[in-house]
């Protein structure tokens, strides 16, 4: 997004049909429909056939963004993406029989949290970011709807909109085993995708200034290890220090171990 534009935000439709479940999600969001502001919006959460997307209306922008665990790159990554050899994987301790409970605190569009499911681990998602919330459980109940593979590695994500550091504070259900951490930060990787993500997406939750506190809150939660995202070259959150790294081309986990995972 350009400086200079104003960060309005609108609910849309695309087909009469969409108009009042649009409706409902703007009320719930408590955000105008398009039709109601004369001088438009910068971004649009809009409602087509293929579901609940995110696009800029600013000249140049990338394309729309929406959570898609169906088709395309996901579909791509359940397939050839390498299973418990991934990086994510080994990093929230899946190997041989091992399959943790995980707490995905900070879950974003759920990349992550999908593959952690496929390998075949409960995954309890976090997302306080209201509008990214909404895409993540659009995207959720397709993948349900579809049936399949991806409706079953679907029903091993639940999705909870909240503050992740006030809920792990009170945190009243099963203990998650490993609690998976990915903050928002000035990533370089070099992707179109994460380029447009982060275009669209920061001007909504900006970075995560209170990741030491994030950090915090998973280690008091987590029964046997807190494994954080970051870009590869970045320091470590502050706080204590992770106890071991894995290291991939642009990014890497830093664990914190507490307990082994057998």
């Amino acid at each position: 997004m350009s400086n200079d534009m104003p960060l309005t935000l609108a609910v849309n439709w695309l087909d009469g049909r969409f108009q009042i479940a649009a409706e409902a999600l703007a009320a719930r969001l408590q955000l105008p429909v398009l039709g109601d502001l004369p001088d438009g919006a910068g971004l649009l959460l809009e409602l087509d056939d293929e579901g609940l997307s995110l696009r800029s209306t600013e000249a140049g922008a990338p394309g729309a963004i929406r959570v898609d665990f169906v088709s395309g790159a996901m579909a791509h990554r359940r397939q050839f993406g390498g299973g418990a050899g991934q990086m994510v994987a080994r990093a929230v301790g899946i190997r041989g029989s091992i399959r943790p409970s995980v707490l995905d605190a900070t879950a974003g569009l759920g990349r992550d949290a999908f593959v952690i499911a496929a390998l075949g681990c409960e995954v309890t998602l976090l997302e306080r970011q209201p509008v990214i919330a909404a895409l993540l459980e659009d995207g959720l109940q397709r993948a349900r709807a579809a049936g399949g593979e991806v409706a079953e590695i679907a029903s091993r994500m639940r999705l909870m909109h909240c503050d992740a550091i006030a809920a792990m504070g009170a945190w009243q259900q099963d203990v998650p085993q490993v609690v998976h951490l990915d903050p928002m930060f000035p990533h370089r990787d070099k992707s179109a995708l994460v380029k447009k993500e982060m275009r669209l997406f920061r001007p909504l939750a900006g970075d995560d200034d209170d990741a030491p506190q994030l950090l915090a809150a998973a280690l008091q939660l987590a029964s046997h290890r807190v494994a954080v995202k970051r870009p590869r070259k970045a320091p470590a959150i502050a706080g204590q220090q992770p106890s071991a790294q894995l290291a991939g081309q642009s990014s890497r986990y830093d664990i914190y171990g507490k307990k082994k995972l057998d």
